[in-house]
């Protein structure tokens, strides 16, 4: 079973880290050129105590980005849905922990989620501020 603690070392190793505490991390990802993606992971339990990883990768401030085209967008994605938080329009996608049998399994919804959280910032923002 992977563990919080598997993540946390996974990422590590893999990315770069912005910023980490005990249950969450940000971290960048290449992407397409020279455009990179924000990335945060939070480590969440539910109210039975499992526990679950939520990704998420900001597309732009929520005041600039045209909602509706967000959401439109959004019904596209493979996964993933869009949401408002701190002001900041993103895409976010939850997985139970216990359900990662190998760390590989949290990098394809990661990859998928980044992917498409940039594609939506270049199209709303033509920006690459995240």
């Amino acid at each position: 079973m992977t563990t919080w603690t598997d993540v946390i070392n996974y990422v590590r190793t893999r990315y770069e880290v912005l910023e980490e505490n005990e249950s969450w991390l940000r971290f960048r990802l290449d992407t397409e050129g020279t455009r990179t993606q924000q990335v945060a992971v939070h480590h969440v339990p539910d109210a039975d105590g499992r526990a679950w990883l939520e990704i998420s990768s900001a597309v732009g401030r929520a005041d600039a980005v045209d909602q509706r085209r967000l959401l439109e967008l959004a019904g596209t994605a493979l996964i993933g849905g869009a949401a408002v938080s701190g002001g900041v329009a993103l895409l976010k996608h939850t997985v139970p922990l216990e359900d990662l049998s190998v760390l590989e399994e949290f990098e394809r919804p990661l990859k998928l989620l980044v992917a498409s959280a940039d594609a939506f910032e270049h199209e709303l923002t033509n920006a690459d501020d995240f």
